[in-house]
């Protein structure tokens, strides 16, 4: 674990993130000024559903159309936290309306929130206080599938195994 957090490797299907490009990934957004640039370019279409989100293990956030693949948006790379966000102009700047860590490629834990939240503060962007929408994943110590815990059932969907309380998804963290 960093000084920033944890950080979180790819853990999806291996064809995706063989489909990366060493040249892609998200736009880099690290000042008010580069926010403002990339959301000027969006349409108004586009700014009614969340945008694919990673922050970097260099603590910078990286944005991409919603249907975009973290891994893609990340360039291949680990990361701090990844999920989907959204944004809305309020009187005289622009805030995040809704985050969640809802990605099943990275898998993030809820409590990457802390490096969401500084990479946000650090291109000014007003914010909640946390994830508008948490995502609990877990792998299933049993037949090792990633879940997604609903309603606190830490159940294995896949096989009925109990899962673990804490965050395992990734093995060689």
């Amino acid at each position: 674990m960093s000084a920033r957090g944890r950080s979180y490797r790819y853990v999806g299907p291996v064809e995706l993130k063989a489909a990366v490009r060493p040249d892609s990934g998200g736009c880099l957004i690290g000042s008010a000024a580069g926010f403002s640039d990339w959301i000027t370019e969006r349409s108004a279409a586009e700014l009614t559903e969340p945008f694919t989100f990673v922050v970097g293990t260099d603590g910078i956030l990286r944005l991409a159309p919603r249907r975009s693949e973290h891994v893609a948006c990340a360039g291949g790379a680990m990361v701090l936290s990844a999920g989907e966000i959204g944004f809305v102009r309020e009187a005289d700047r622009w805030a995040v309306t809704e985050v969640s860590n809802q990605s099943t490629g990275y898998c993030p834990d809820v409590t990457s929130w802390p490096a969401v939240a500084l990479a946000l503060d650090n291109v000014g962007l007003g914010r909640p206080s946390g994830f508008t929408h948490e995502v609990v994943f877990r792998r299933c110590p049993d037949c090792q599938e990633h879940n997604i815990v609903r309603e606190d059932d830490f159940v294995c969907v896949f096989c009925g195994s109990d899962l673990p309380q804490t965050w395992n998804v990734d093995p060689t963290a």
